[in-house]
């Protein structure tokens, strides 16, 4: 694997202010519309996890005890689907051996679903929101030429950055760099 690096910040003029040009997307032409997506989200990928992560821990202070109990809620529901669909046999015998304890266990967690609900929501809003403001900005961000050339320059692979292997790893990527030859 090649060397990864960080794609350097751009400046809060090329990002939003003095020399960004914005506009919608053509709705009607979605190649083109993912093009600018895809390669705004190579250029601009420092400013964008900059970004979402400050948006993230703004949410984070207005909503601490929320953000933290959504984490941990979701978390013991992702640990306890994993842990149930690797021990299935075990925990069919534990229902089966212990039918009213299962019982309880199932309306406690619910209960606790719902109790927790609202910081579940909070928590995933957090990881939502800076998402779709990212998604916002490189969808009606214009290209610039730098813009151009320093993605040439990724695809080529002269460059490898966070935001590259990310694509590479969802396969968008590769639809990035047919895009560039054409």
């Amino acid at each position: 694997m090649a060397e990864i690096q960080l794609a350097p910040l751009r400046s809060m003029g090329d990002f939003m202010l003095e020399s960004a040009r914005f506009q919608i997307p053509q709705l009607k032409d979605p190649e083109k519309w993912a093009n600018r997506v895809l390669h705004n989200l190579l250029y601009y990928q420092t400013n964008y996890f900059l970004s979402a992560l400050l948006i993230f821990l703004m949410i984070g202070i207005v909503h601490p005890v929320k953000m933290v109990l959504g984490f941990a809620a979701i978390s013991v529901a992702f640990g306890g689907y994993v842990y149930c669909t690797n021990s299935q046999w075990q925990a069919r015998r534990f229902k089966r051996n212990h039918p009213l304890f299962s019982v309880l266990i199932i309306l406690v967690a619910g209960y606790l679903l719902v109790y927790m609900f609202g910081a579940v929501i909070v928590f995933l809003f957090g990881i939502a929101f800076p998402m779709l403001l990212v998604m916002i900005h490189a969808s009606l961000r214009m290209r610039s030429i730098k813009n151009k050339i320093t993605n040439k320059i990724e695809y080529v692979g002269l460059k490898r950055t966070p935001m590259g292997i990310i694509l590479e790893g969802l396969g968008q990527e590769q639809e990035a760099g047919e895009a560039m030859q054409n």
